[in-house]
């Protein structure tokens, strides 16, 4: 049987790992996810990603958006909130450059829209 303190630093560790990989919620967030639903569909986001919910969105280039809502990062190096997911959504080469995404000319409601919807794949 482990010590006690093992045992509680053990505790402490996977308490705070699970709390690391909740991803922030849209706290002060605004945005339409139905009307980002239908804006994934009008920018062919599906042409890359596969997206649950969204027909013939089954692209294979970007990364699977199943669960985007939950996770920690985007692109594995921005800190997931809304407000980032939005800017990435606008502007990926601004967020992260030399990144595979190219710049789709999405303006920043659009893009608020869409991580809206995104934030609903849980």
């Amino acid at each position: 049987m482990a010590n006690p303190i093992t045992r509680l630093l053990v505790t402490a560790l996977l308490a705070t790992t699970g709390a690391a990989c909740k991803a922030a919620g849209p706290d002060n967030f605004t945005g339409d996810a139905r009307r980002g639903a239908d804006l994934v569909k009008q920018y062919h986001c599906g042409g890359c990603h596969d997206i649950p919910g969204i027909a013939g969105a089954e692209g294979n280039v970007g990364p699977p958006l199943h669960r985007i809502g939950t996770r920690t990062y985007i692109a594995g190096y921005i800190q997931n909130s809304p407000d980032n997911m939005a800017d990435w959504i606008e502007d990926p080469q601004r967020a992260l450059p030399g990144n595979a995404m190219p710049r789709m000319g999405i303006p920043q409601k659009d893009a608020r829209d869409i991580a809206a919807f995104l934030y609903t794949l849980k």
